[in-house]
């Protein structure tokens, strides 16, 4: 453990570096400050209220997002799973969704929908189909012979979901999950620059760009990749506490 983190420890040191090589050799902030400037803002900015407040709403929207991205992905999942008539209705609606890029949602949910609302949504899109994607072939490869012993013993729906199907879902769900997590994240921030909610960091980011305050437009990204790598490491690792239960659950039930 602790040679890991020397390592990446060592690992980052030289990419401050290089990026502190970069900005002497460019020799102008305002088109590359250095890593000294930009972590004199970031410090100076956790001491503000702006950055809290865009954080907080910042994260409540992406994360209502992408928790409807959930919910809708694994019902979705579950049902064309099921039905091979919904299977064929959905797929050709994934697969615009998949293809058509973000900005394009964007402008289209901004004349139906307030600002607000747009992150949201975009997140929602984000997630919606990998998830989706994932829970439906993790249903249609679950393990035929588990299947067919747990018919013969006339297995009861909660037994079989419990045993068989939610051990068979939660690694290909941590996996949706970990694709989808960053992607949903800095789409949602994306989102917010262009439709400019009041307080986002989205919002923060767009002006520092606006007003040529590449100080602040750097160490306004550098709250978005802390805050993205948090999330997805939380994630991570509370959805590898599940797998192993899940797993745990299903080896007792082979037994």
């Amino acid at each position: 453990m602790i040679k890991k983190i020397l390592k990446y420890t060592i690992i980052a040191l030289i990419w401050l570096l290089l990026w502190q090589i970069a900005a002497m050799a460019v020799s102008e902030s305002l088109l590359l400050p250095s890593p000294v400037e930009v972590t004199k803002r970031l410090c100076a900015l956790c001491l503000t209220k702006e950055l809290y407040s865009a954080l907080l709403s910042s994260f409540l929207r992406i994360f209502s997002g992408l928790l409807l991205g959930l919910i809708l992905g694994v019902g979705g999942g579950i049902l064309t799973a099921r039905y091979k008539i919904a299977r064929d209705f959905f797929t050709p609606a994934l697969a615009v969704i998949k293809s058509t890029p973000i900005a394009s949602f964007i402008i289209l949910i901004l004349l139906w929908l307030d600002r607000d609302t747009v992150p949201v949504i975009i997140s929602l899109l984000v997630v919606l189909p990998i998830v989706w994607s994932n829970i439906e072939t993790a249903i249609l490869g679950a393990d035929k012979e588990l299947l067919e012993m747990a018919r013969a013993y006339k297995m009861s729906r909660g037994a079989l979901i419990r045993h068989i199907y939610l051990p068979t879902v939660a690694p290909y769900l941590a996996a949706s999950l970990n694709s989808s997590l960053g992607l949903a994240w800095k789409a949602g921030v994306a989102a917010e620059a262009l439709i400019l909610p009041a307080v986002a960091i989205g919002t923060r980011i767009f002006e520092a760009k606006y007003n040529l305050e590449t100080v602040d437009l750097f160490a306004w990204t550098v709250v978005v990749i802390i805050l993205s790598v948090i999330i997805e490491k939380l994630a991570i690792s509370l959805l590898g506490a599940a797998t192993k239960r899940f797993n745990s659950v299903k080896g007792g039930a082979a037994k």
